[in-house]
């Protein structure tokens, strides 16, 4: 499996990031952010170049590759399911999630979320509220692609802010900010 390489998706969330990670470092400076699902590390970087300190960015990632890599760019990164390798809370966790509905020619981790594309995140949302600080922030990354119906059973536990949305030509993206 190849490192999942920055695509729409993932500039969308940086953009968002950049946006939001210097109004919460005002009020946190402090602030520990996890990335599940590093990839490239594009969104590391990101964290770090708008003042998170590097010592408190985590991430993993199932694909050895990435792990490796992020590691080499001077970022902790673990080999992980998910949360199944992690351990801790931090006051900020990020997923783009792998969200496609799976396709007889794709059936890569990184970009099938399962049969039916929600299945991953599914997992993701009934995890993540134990690695959350209190006061903590989940920005997830969702699409038009992928079926919500499940999804919003899950989304129920959380508080749900629509941060953005940007529409392409072959579907939607948006990306939520959840809280307890």
């Amino acid at each position: 499996m190849n490192i999942y390489q920055p695509a729409e998706d993932s500039y969308f969330l940086t953009d968002i990031l950049k946006k939001q990670l210097p109004l919460l470092l005002q009020t946190n400076p402090g602030l520990t952010f996890l990335e599940i699902g590093a990839g490239s590390g594009i969104h590391l970087e990101t964290a770090y170049n708008l003042g998170i300190k590097k010592e408190n960015i985590s991430s993993c990632d199932i694909n050895k590759q990435s792990v490796y890599h992020c590691n080499s760019l001077g970022f902790k990164c673990v080999y992980s399911d998910l949360f199944k390798n992690l351990k801790g809370k931090w006051d900020m966790i990020i997923f783009n999630p792998p969200y496609l509905p799976e396709h007889q020619f794709d059936k890569e981790k990184d970009t099938s979320g399962g049969k039916k594309g929600d299945e991953t995140i599914i997992r993701f949302l009934q995890q993540a509220k134990n690695y959350l600080n209190k006061n903590g922030r989940i920005f997830l990354l969702l699409s038009s692609q992928t079926p919500m119906e499940n999804i919003k059973k899950e989304l129920k536990i959380y508080h749900t802010n629509l941060l953005g949305n940007e529409r392409l030509f072959y579907e939607e993206l948006f990306i939520y900010e959840l809280t307890f």
